[in-house]
């Protein structure tokens, strides 16, 4: 069991990778974080929200992770590189 530090707020949400390797996390911190989940290490910091993320999941294939935010925005990064890969705006409290 190992317990996954290192936001700078309080997490939103966790989702395991589809081969349970790895986990996303989303942080009120207005970042995302993959960690190593057998070990606990921090893998990857994905920054780019300008608001809270509240929400991160995996695609099926493990290739991809999205994260949605307070911002408007839905954001899809590369785990591996961490470079994010596509932007989605335009979502709005109404």
């Amino acid at each position: 069991v190992h317990t996954l530090k290192g936001h700078g707020g309080p997490v939103q949400a966790a989702a395991f990778s589809p081969d349970g390797a790895r986990v996303v996390t989303a942080g009120m911190d207005g970042a995302a974080a993959v960690w190593d989940a057998r070990t606990g290490a921090v893998v990857g910091v994905f920054r780019g929200h300008t608001g809270s993320v509240c929400a991160a999941a995996w695609s099926p294939d493990g290739k991809r992770v999205v994260t949605g935010s307070f911002d408007g925005t839905a954001r899809v990064w590369d785990p591996t590189t961490g470079a994010e890969v596509l932007v989605v705006k335009g979502h709005t409290n109404g």
